[in-house]
Parts: structure tokens; sequence; C-alpha cells
């Protein structure tokens, strides 16, 4: 084995970056040099508001001195129990003045993850905003504080030693716990300073913070503009959802560096090739996170050709980026790399007897030197796993990725693929990632992701891929790039890729896909003329050959959402409502209703999730202008649990049913009480959205009166919208309609101004106006359980929450920092675990 080190240190031509001295400072001494050479400049801007250096300087003072005052340790854990937010920022830098260890945590997550969290980090302290619930704080026995100090506290801190504990970034845990993964300040700042040379850096120098919290890419876009004098904004998730608001935000602030995963880069570079502009500040664009196409660098080069990407690769266990690829122009035939080690790292590509390969042969990508963190937080066999001693260099620590790659001969690295992605078909081991590769070959591909799942004893792969629309000889074509055996069994096309909160593609929500659209194998042919025709639509909307459409398949099964939704009652011209196609998802079922329409009223109640084992049945009511299928997100998520999903579909909604009379709240109250009374025989939950909050609250008034009060009220978004300049000028314009698409309430769709432009106009007025007038005489009160749930309010919105508030005197109050308006379609995860928990907490005896 001597032998075979000796000749392993013999071959070391590749993968050592350049040797650079790192400075006798932590990253937050050089923030508080750049505070006393230019105390006046702007160091970070979030929501409008302004921070200077000073400023930011004395609110991390006022952090650090309060965590010192409570006893905080050495290397004593703080959780930062926060949206982003510039108080957010503060708390970084003054746990790192104060000697303590980052942990960021975000509020909504479910109480159990974050006690969990708490336990396992075995933090000392918490920050915590505003309005978080003191539940799992206090079930794990942290002592918690407020994450803006009231006053300044006099605390003198330590030096704190280059190998102390920085921060703990938790990984999403998709497989078993998640894992705490521990970097060192040293380590840290040697990442900072690679973004500052390679991004170039400088005073005024402006960078977006786009990520999550908890993404461990946000901490560098927070910190490393501050070590040199330039400034951070802070962009909220729903403003990320907004791509046209985002660009001008962009513009506005003169941002010069933007970072994105590829899924997002992906959809700014579908809005641009449509018109949209990016802002001429923009300098380098960062991507990272997962592969990035040749394709959407190509697409994006055409858009923007003088702003260079940087492609970077590394893991959050080896404090996060360690290569770097600096591309400027991406022509046909370029393979996309991840470039080369950033300064003070060493990268290996390793075989099995765990030293280093020959150049071109790929094997697994290992990371040395001082970017590898300490291991997994209190998790001593897991880290065991991962982390060791580099055999090759002793005495530094060594972090196995698991991921393949390959040297290229000019010294760039490859990705290929996760450890975890390899599959064999047909007795053939096979990289997915080179298979998702060579599908993103394929003329006309913007975006794919290609998965393994089982098939009975062995594994087969399923793609998935976008375009402008489906291809039908994608199958071919790929075949051409591929032997056939390693051609995915089945090739979707999706209008766009799921995402995950974190902006990469949700692979868990594809396999669900996948799994429900294989159930359906044994399909039998539509049989009649009206299935035939519903046939025909249905596979032009969802992207199927005509064949794999059967009389007995479920329209959402088989990848249909809302907006899929409207497609097929626009596309079928009135044949069928949306009221009709949630009711009878089935083909079979839909042709019949539409064979047998009388033209009678429709229910109100659409099942749009019901669990055999369901205990307690939620019934939504959707914002001003919506309809039951806006929270088909949600009910997806809630598919699992204990809680059956019924949404509202109101008179005079329905695309399909443009003459139908829009009817008032006080009568549209005693309708949906009546019907649930005569359907629903488990317990009930009340969700108000929006304008539908009003709705709500008198249903459960009418509830209660019958003498079956609903378990419990959800008032979400409740805010009422008042004129401002986002608004339409003219509410009785077409604008309205336009407007409500681009705020993200409504999805656009073919022949949208012929259609829906009339129709939604006059639901969202009469929507906002029958609400409007029955909480401005909201009086009394109500004893019932409930949850307020708010977001940030934007200039000329009322306060409706506080009202709510007033009349319920047994609710409690969340906040969704980072959701907007219509987060059931935004963050309907997030909106799942809420009511899931809740209501568990409520047959537990736990909470109101």
């Amino acid at each position: 084995m001597t032998e075979q080190v000796e000749a392993a240190r013999g071959q070391q031509s590749r993968g050592v970056g350049p040797v650079r001295p790192l400075p006798d400072r932590r990253a937050h001494e050089l923030f508080e040099e750049c505070a006393r050479n230019a105390p006046s400049a702007t160091a970070a801007v979030h929501r409008g508001t302004r921070w200077t250096y000073a400023e930011l300087d004395a609110a991390a003072d006022r952090v650090a001195g309060a965590l010192l005052a409570a006893g905080l340790r050495p290397e004593g854990v703080v959780a930062v129990i926060s949206q982003r937010s510039l108080d957010w920022l503060a708390a970084i830098l003054g746990i790192f003045k104060a000697g303590g260890v980052y942990l960021p945590i975000d509020p909504a997550y479910p109480d159990e993850r974050i006690a969990g969290l708490l336990r396992r980090s075995g933090s000392q302290l918490a920050l915590v905003e505003d309005e978080v619930s003191a539940r799992p704080i206090e079930a794990a026995a942290v002592h918690a504080l407020p994450l803006t100090p009231a006053a300044a506290v006099e605390a003198r801190p330590g030096r704190v030693p280059d190998q102390a504990l920085a921060y703990i970034y938790f990984t999403s845990g998709s497989t078993g716990a998640p894992k705490g993964a521990a970097c060192e300040h040293a380590g840290m700042l040697n990442h900072l300073l690679a973004k500052v040379d390679t991004f170039g850096l400088e005073p005024g120098t402006v960078v977006a913070q786009t990520a999550s919290q908890c993404f461990d890419i946000s901490l560098w876009q927070a910190i490393a503009p501050l070590i040199v004098g330039g400034s951070t904004v802070i962009i909220d998730p729903e403003l990320m959802l907004d791509v046209p608001a985002l660009l001008r935000l962009l513009a506005a602030e003169n941002v010069g560096v933007l970072q994105l995963v590829p899924s997002y880069l992906d959809v700014i570079v579908t809005r641009l090739e449509r018109g949209d502009r990016a802002p001429d500040s923009l300098r380098m664009l960062g991507v990272t996170g997962e592969a990035v196409s040749q394709q959407v660098l190509t697409r994006w080069f055409k858009q923007c050709p003088g702003v260079p990407v940087v492609n970077a690769y590394g893991a959050t266990e080896a404090s996060d980026d360690t290569t770097h690829e600096v591309i400027r122009t991406m022509a046909d035939g370029d393979q996309v790399t991840v470039g080369v080690p950033i300064a003070n790292v060493l990268v290996d590509v390793i075989g099995a007897d765990g030293l280093p390969a020959r150049d071109d042969t790929i094997g697994e990508i290992t990371f040395s030197g001082v970017c590898v963190g300490r291991g997994y937080i209190n998790d001593p066999e897991r880290t065991a796993e991962a982390f060791g001693e580099d055999p090759v260099r002793p005495g530094l620590r060594r972090y196995r990725t698991g991921d393949y790659g390959h040297w290229l001969p000019d010294g760039r690295l490859r990705f290929v693929g996760r450890r975890d992605e390899q599959v064999k078909i047909s007795g053939v081991r096979v990289e997915v990632g080179e298979v998702e590769a060579q599908l993103l070959r394929v003329p006309g591909v913007r975006s794919a992701c290609v998965i393994v799942m089982p098939d009975g004893a062995s594994k087969r792969l399923a793609g998935f891929y976008t375009a402008a629309s489906p291809i039908p000889a994608v199958r071919d074509l790929l075949a051409e790039l591929l032997p056939l055996q390693l051609v995915p069994r089945t090739l979707r096309w999706l209008p766009e890729l799921p995402l995950t909160d974190n902006a990469k593609v949700d692979k868990r929500a594809l396999a669900d896909l996948e799994t429900n659209s294989a159930s359906g194998n044994s399909l039998t042919p539509p049989q009649t003329a009206t299935e035939r025709r519903i046939a025909t639509a249905w596979a032009e909307v969802l992207g199927l050959p005509l064949d794999e459409v059967g009389r007995n398949d479920d329209f959402f099964a088989h990848g249909g959402g809302s907006l899929a939704g409207v497609r097929l009652v626009v596309q079928l011209g009135g044949l069928i409502s949306l009221v009709d196609l949630m009711a009878h998802p089935v083909l079979a079922d839909l042709a019949a209703a539409a064979d047998g329409a009388d033209g009678g009223d429709s229910p109100l109640l659409q099942a749009l999730s019901v669990p055999d084992h369901a205990t307690v049945a939620l019934v939504c009511v959707p914002y001003e202008a919506g309809n039951a299928l806006n929270f088909e997100a949600m009910a997806r998520a809630l598919a699992a649990s204990d809680v059956a999903v019924y949404a509202v579909e109101l008179p005079g909604h329905d695309v399909a049913r443009p003459d139908d009379e829009l009817v008032g709240l006080d009568r549209i109250a005693g309708r949906l009480s009546q019907e649930i009374l005569d359907r629903i025989e488990i317990p009930v939950a009340l969700w108000g959205h929006g304008a539908g909050v009003a709705l709500a609250l008198e249903t459960g008034r009418s509830l209660q009166a019958a003498g079956t009060p609903p378990r419990h009220l959800f008032l979400a978004a409740a805010e009422q919208r008042e004129p401002t300049g986002r608004e339409p000028a003219d509410p009785d314009s077409a604008d309205v309609g336009a407007w409500l698409r681009d705020a993200g309430a409504l999805t656009d769709v073919d022949q949208w101004r012929s259609t829906r432009g009339e129709l939604i106009e006059r639901a969202y007025l009469h929507d906002l106006g029958e609400a409007e007038r029955y909480l401005a005489a909201l009086a009394g009160t109500l004893d019932l359980p409930a949850t307020i749930i708010t977001i940030p309010r934007a200039p000329g919105e009322s306060d409706v929450a506080a009202r709510c508030a007033a009349v319920l005197p047994a609710a409690r109050i969340t906040r969704f920092e980072d959701a907007g308006r219509y987060l059931v379609r935004s963050h309907p995860a997030a909106a799942a675990d809420l009511v899931s928990a809740t209501i568990a907490a409520t047959e537990e005896g736990g909470t109101r």
C-alpha cells in the first residue's frame, strides 16, 4: 500500500489550487475594517431599507453583547430562527463576533423539525424573530433571545481562532435524519476570498442575496461583499417567483453579481427570450447547486453576450464551493465543466482503492485542505463514513463527496453524477448524469431531469424535459446519442420542471408523477365520441402521445395541475367546466358528466384529496377571482396525511360558465354551510384565503350556530388591497386580469383575453367588494380555535388580520415572512405542514 501511496503522490499534477496565505483576521474582522474605513457606505438593502456599514456594525455589536451577556461560550451554537432580513444579517455577524456558531433554521419548519435540529446541534441559544412559536424552543430546552436586542450590552468578546467552528448547515435529510455539516472560520474565509477573486468584488460592488438562509450559498452572498466594502441586496422568495419584478429590482439596485441554481436560470432565460431585459449593471452570473446544461448557457449568452457565467461546484461539508469555471462563451460541442480548484483546495478523483486515479478515469471526487469541515455535528458514525485523513497528504482532512467525475486533458474537472445515481440497466452500469446530459443535447430541449425508478426487482430510467412544445421524435433523437438500452423507458414533456423551495429540481415530485402515470399502463382506449374528443385535448395539453391516454386515466395523476386544467377546459370550448374536471378527473367519468350535463346548479365543494383514513376535512375558500384548483398543490402535499381537502368553486368563477351569476356572500355562506353538513361526515376545518377569509368566517359562524362548529379556522393573507402603484390604474379595465396573472394569482393560458379576461375582472371586483363590506361590519367575538396567517403587508394594504384577531380571541398568529399573497401556490408544502401540525395538535388537545 505504501508503494501505491508513493505512486499516487508522484502523479498529483492536477487538482491543486493556488497556494495563498490567509489573512490573520476572521471574516467579521475584515467587515469591521470596512466599517471603520467607510462607515457611511451602504452595506445592505432589504425592501427599500438601507443600512450603512456603521449601522450594520452597531446592530451586530448589540447581538454579540446580548449573546455574551446570556452566557454564550466559545463555539456555543446559536440558532437563528428567522427569515432573511437586515436583522438576520446582523445576527450572523454578531454570532461570529461573539465566538459562537451560526445555525440557520427556517421558522416555517414544523415545530417537531425545529426542536429536532436544536437538539441534534446542541444549540445553547436561539435568536428568534417575532411571532415564532416558543413551543419547539422550549421543548429543546434552549434559551431564546429576541433577534433584535432592545439595547446595547457592554461586552468584550475574545479573539476568535481561525480553527474555531463558524457555522452549521443541515442537509435536507432526503435519506435518513438531517446531517449538520460543521465548518470552521478558516474554511469559510478561504471560500469568501475565492468569491471575491473570481467575481471581482470590490468597494461598491452590489451582490444579490437570493438563496434561502438554510442553503449554504446564502452565506457568501451575504458576507463576501461586506469584507471588501461592497453591499448585499436581500431578495425575498416571493420576488423570485415574479421574474419581471426581480429584473426590475436588480436594475434599480445596480446589482452587479447574481447567483442562481440552473433550474431557475432556465426560467430567467425564457423570460429574456420573451422580451424582458437583463439589468445593464449585471457584470457576472453564478450558477451552482446542480449541473448546468450547455443548452441553457448557450441561450444565456445569446441574450447576455457580455456577462460571463461562473459555474461553481462544491459541498456544504467543504465550506461550500471548491472549484470555479469562468465561462465567457458557449459553442456547440463545448463541454461544461466545473473548472479548477480554488486557492488552498486540493481536489482528487479517486479509484476503488481510495487513491488518486489516472487522469482520464472516472472516479469519486474528494476534497482536502483548509476547506474541509469537521464533519457532522454530534454524528460520529456518519462523519466517519465521509471524512478521514488524506492518505496521500498526511495531516489533512479529506471529504468524500459521493460524486463522480474525471479530469480533462486541460486540467479541468468534469462532473459526471452522484454515486447514488448509478444504476445497472440490462447489466450495463449507467451514470444517470450522462443520460441527462445527452437528453439536453436533443435539439429544442431546454431543461431535463432523469430519475431512477423501481421496476419489479430491477430498475429503470424515467426522463422529463421542457421545451417550447412536446418533441414528437424525442425518443428517436435521444437514441441517436445513446445505446438503446440507456434511453429512458418514459420521456415526458412538462411545461416546466417542478422545483423545491431552494429552486432545485424536485425529483420527489417527478417520481410521484412517474409512479402515478405508470399505474395506468394497462389502459383501455377511449370508447365514445366524447371520450375521444376529451382524450385528444388531454393528450395535447399534457404533451402525451394520444395512445397513452386511456379512459380510466386520472387527469391529475398524469401530471395535470391548475394551469393544465384551465387549458383543457379552454381547449374543449365549454364542453366541460373546472367543476366537472375536479369532480370527475377520470376520463370516462368526465365524458359521462359532459354527456349528461343538465345545466343545473353545480356543487360548491370539490374534492381534491380524500384519503380513506382521513379524520378531518379541510374546506378551502379561494382568494379573489380564484377557483378550487388554486388549492390543488396544497392538497397534493396533504394527500398522505389524515386531512381530506375540499375546495370551494364559487358561482360565476368558472371559465366554462362565463354567464353564471355571481352570488353574494350571505347567500353563498348559507349554501356552503348546508353542503358541508350534508356531504362531510368527519370534523371540518376551514381555510379562507384573501377575500375568501370573509366567507370562511361567516361559514364558521353558521356551522357553529348549527351546533357543529369547525375544528379550526385558518385565515390566510387577509390584508385587503387598496389602490397602490402596482395595481391597475382603472380597476374596471382589462388590466385587472393581467395584473393578477403577473402577481402570481393566476397562470397564463391560451386565449387569455377572449376567454378569461372579462370573467376574471368581474369576479375579482365582486369578491373584494363582498369581503370589504363584510369585514368592515365585523363585530362581536367568535369562540373558535383559529390560526391567522399573515404575510408582509405592502403599502396601501389594510390590516385585516388585526380585525380578525379581535373577533377571534382564541386565535394565534403565524407569519409567512418569505411568502406572498398567493402562498398556497408558491409555498404549498409549508402551508400543508402548518395545517397538518395544527390539526394534529388540536386532536391531541395540546393547542387550540
